[in-house]
């Protein structure tokens, strides 16, 4: 079998050994559906069937979903000593991180999953448009890839959780927020760059249902740069 796939399903079973995953569905589920139609830009307030309020409020649910998934990945393996027994097997640093990249990014599908009822429910209420909630979605998997590739990266520094969750956050800021802000007090091409860094505009723009060739390649790009890097530490680490 294949060493990446035998890692994620060894990472999925023990996230739902424990309490783990239940606690972090029933949040990311709670906190989205409250927001999405309850609190804030209630969803019926809007008038058009859509769920666009949805996928801005799963943006930032994700943004601390997911470095609350990735923070045990690899800080925890090198805080017990198990990930030097992984790596006397016979598994490469770039299996294992794909591994522990995968059983995330399932985990987040997983979540998304149990947002179905609500693409569903919006569809009896009105002319759904199909081809944006296709594209909201896909961009929150693109969103949570990149996430993850980053909490991963953190994980891969500290042998402490709470760090690798705190330093996933500080990272996330800055594609979040900071680049953003800068590149609106900016001009020429360093507001260009800026603006292109920022992991919010590519978001809303293919949220949006504009899947830009540009959007894509950053959102990968994003995800093979931050596995790189985790798998560089991994290798120090031998």
């Amino acid at each position: 079998m294949n060493p990446i796939w035998t890692i994620a399903k060894k990472e999925l079973s023990s996230y739902f050994d424990s309490l783990i995953a239940y606690i972090l569905l029933v949040a990311f589920l709670g906190f989205s559906g409250l927001f999405t139609w309850i609190l804030g830009a209630d969803i019926f307030l809007r008038k058009q069937a859509d769920l666009l309020v949805f996928f801005g409020v799963a943006q930032w649910t994700l943004f601390f979903f997911i470095p609350a998934l990735t923070m045990r990945q690899l800080a925890e393996e090198r805080k017990t000593g198990t990930i030097e027994l992984l790596m006397t097997k016979a598994v490469t640093e770039r299996q294992i991180v794909l591994g522990k990249w995968l059983s995330c990014f399932l985990m987040v599908c997983l979540a998304l999953l149990f947002t179905l009822p609500y693409y569903l429910t919006v569809a009896n209420i009105g002319k759904i448009d199909h081809g944006a909630t296709i594209s909201g979605y896909l961009g929150l998997l693109l969103l949570s890839g990149a996430y993850i590739s980053i909490g991963l990266f953190a994980s891969s520094l500290t042998n402490n959780q709470i760090v690798a969750f705190l330093l996933a956050l500080f990272i996330g800021i800055f594609f979040q927020f900071v680049f953003g802000i800068l590149a609106s007090g900016s001009s020429g091409w360093l507001g260009e760059i800026l603006d292109g860094l920022s992991l919010s505009n590519h978001f809303d723009s293919v949220s949006r249902g504009v899947i830009d060739t540009k959007d894509l390649i950053y959102f990968f790009s994003l995800i093979i740069i931050g596995t790189l890097l985790a798998e560089r530490n991994l290798q120090k680490a031998r």
